[in-house]
């Protein structure tokens, strides 16, 4: 559709809609369907045309009209609702001949309908509802683009979603899938006795992970308030406070870039168990996702952007040092040596603008040489402390602590690990963490004194998780943008013309 012809069928649409309105059909909002799409084909699935044709029923539906033909005496057209469509012929004889040359004056692709009609089988074998009855609900006053032409830009489909979702079924299967994958997890955990919660999103002080927040401001307290870059330290004080087993899935902010990967908006969920350790978490995770996908495939092998992703439990498991030797070819008697991690470092051309220990250039080196390489679902464990300030120190290794990364098909779908609960210790790291602030890490952890007191109180030995719905939804709908999965994705706000 060229740019000119646009307005022409703009202002043609708009006519229409005043012949609407001066028949007193302008937006009506009394038309109540009988029933869905999907309804009405579940009913006929697998029925004969006769057996189709002797059912005296009639149905009330409504849709959007994706498709429209004239064939002069009738005219096909099919609706389309949620993730079913459904084809609809209207007659001269059915409706009259006034009452049909009028709709077929007035209808148009993109029109939102109601129709009443019996239920026919095509010859060509098509379900079709012989409509009696048809009334424009909501008059398209712009022209939907040619099929899939015009919507190949992704940055337009994004900006215009609900015009993606109302052309490409495919986007509409992906966010029907999200919620499937949404209320699984929420099943799963509630099955197993975990209580979901909700905790603030604005937050005094960020915390509960290394990353930049985003900062506003609230009049009345004139204090400054910070979207939450993670629920874990509200929900380790409902541990403090006496519940067992939590979790929350929800909305999370950080101030970073955009990426295929990367959202400033994204969706987690957290939970945490007391009583249990990271040993406990990598089998209740690895038995979520395989029985997710047992679930949504009746499999627990999917495939991921052509590759054949095995989710049969148990996962691999190897420790961080031992993955860097493997995929990185370093020796493992080097791993902590600074001097030696800086040159590797620089040799990748990796920045390490601010960092100084082993752990830091180690875990860049891990980042930049292993994680794409961990395609089949592998738990990476045993983390250095300095990269992980509210994890507990493991026992026989004081400089590691008993935390786990889960790797699926290149990419980091859960961070877990038991949890600190020595105010001491926590006291030091976060103390830590202002002197890298200090220094300019914008990402370093802040002091949460309040969280500190919590501890002090007293809270059970735990271990928690967090879950990155977003990567997870991409991994089982097999799309590789983060965008793909979220329904209005951020972007740079459009320039004027």
């Amino acid at each position: 559709m060229s740019d000119d012809e646009e307005p022409r069928l703009i202002a043609v649409r708009k006519e229409k809609l005043k012949a609407l309105k001066e028949k007193g059909e302008y937006y009506p909002n009394d038309f109540v369907p009988s029933c869905a799409i999907s309804d009405v084909r579940a009913i006929y699935e697998g029925k004969s045309p006769a057996e189709v044709e002797s059912d005296a029923r009639t149905f009330k539906l409504a849709g959007r009209i994706v498709a429209l033909r004239d064939f002069g005496g009738g005219a096909f057209f099919v609706i389309s609702q949620n993730l079913d469509t459904i084809q609809v012929f209207i007659s001269k004889s059915q409706l009259g001949a006034d009452v049909f040359k009028e709709l077929k004056r007035l209808l148009d692709v993109g029109d939102v309908i109601g129709i009443e009609g019996k239920p026919f089988v095509t010859k060509t074998g098509e379900l079709t509802i012989n409509a009696g009855r048809v009334r424009i609900l909501a008059k398209s006053l712009r022209p939907l683009p040619e099929k899939w032409h015009g919507l190949v830009d992704p940055e337009l489909r994004y900006r215009q979603r609900y015009l993606d979702l109302i052309m490409n079924k495919k986007a509409r299967e992906i966010f029907f899938a999200r919620a499937k994958i949404v209320r699984f997890i929420s099943d799963f955990l509630v099955s197993r006795g975990f209580l979901e919660v909700e905790t603030p999103m604005m937050q005094p002080i960020a915390g509960g992970a290394a990353a930049r927040p985003f900062i506003t401001h609230h009049n009345a307290l004139d204090i400054d308030l910070y979207l939450r870059i993670a629920p874990e330290l509200y929900l380790k004080r409902l541990l403090v406070g006496g519940f067992g087993k939590v979790f929350e899935i929800g909305r999370c902010f950080r101030n970073e870039g955009i990426s295929t990967q990367h959202n400033p908006e994204f969706t987690m969920c957290e939970f945490y168990w007391a009583y249990a350790t990271f040993e406990d978490l990598m089998s209740l995770i690895e038995q979520m996702i395989s029985e997710l996908a047992q679930k949504l495939f009746g499999s627990v092998e999917i495939e991921y952007q052509g590759q054949k992703i095995n989710l049969s439990t148990p996962f691999s498991k190897i420790r961080l040092e031992d993955a860097v030797e493997k995929f990185a070819g370093l020796p493992k008697d080097k791993l902590r040596d600074v001097e030696f991690l800086k040159r590797e470092v620089s040799r990748l051309e990796i920045d390490a603008t601010g960092k100084k220990c082993w752990g830091e250039f180690l875990y860049l080196i891990f980042e930049k040489e292993v994680e794409h390489r961990l395609i089949q679902p592998t738990f990476v464990t045993h983390f250095p402390v300095v990269i992980s300030p509210l994890a507990r120190r493991n026992k026989d290794d004081p400089e590691l602590v008993d935390r786990f990364e889960l790797f699926i098909a290149g990419r980091e779908v859960s961070n877990a690990f038991s949890e600190l609960n020595d105010p001491a210790d926590q006291r030091a790291r976060f103390e830590e963490q202002l002197k890298r602030r200090e220094a300019g890490d914008e990402e370093a952890h802040m002091m949460d004194e309040d969280f500190i007191t919590a501890l002090e109180f007293g809270m059970p030995p735990a271990a928690g998780a967090g879950l990155g719905i977003d990567r997870l939804v991409m991994l089982f709908c097999d799309v590789p943008s983060i965008r793909e999965v979220i329904l209005f994705p951020q972007l740079k706000p459009k320039e004027s013309d």
